[in-house]
């Protein structure tokens, strides 16, 4: 059951969404010119790049360990 895509697919959508969170705060930093805006929009964007590289890294684990 753990290596079914869809239980990857749930642990990684929170985390992506709090990405977009960061994101979106920082944007909104910006548009009311209040300071932690780009610091905001760049941890959203690196918290995002993480998520994508632990979706890359798992996936190509789960179909590893699915051929053996």
């Amino acid at each position: 059951m753990a290596n079914q895509p869809q239980i990857l697919y749930m642990i990684l959508i929170v985390p992506c969404l709090f990405g977009l969170t960061l994101v979106g705060e920082g944007i909104n930093k910006l548009c009311h010119e209040e300071s932690g805006g780009i610091g905001s929009i760049i941890f959203g964007v690196l918290f995002i790049g993480l998520v994508i590289f632990a979706y890359v890294f798992f996936s190509s684990y789960f179909t590893s360990s699915l051929e053996v």
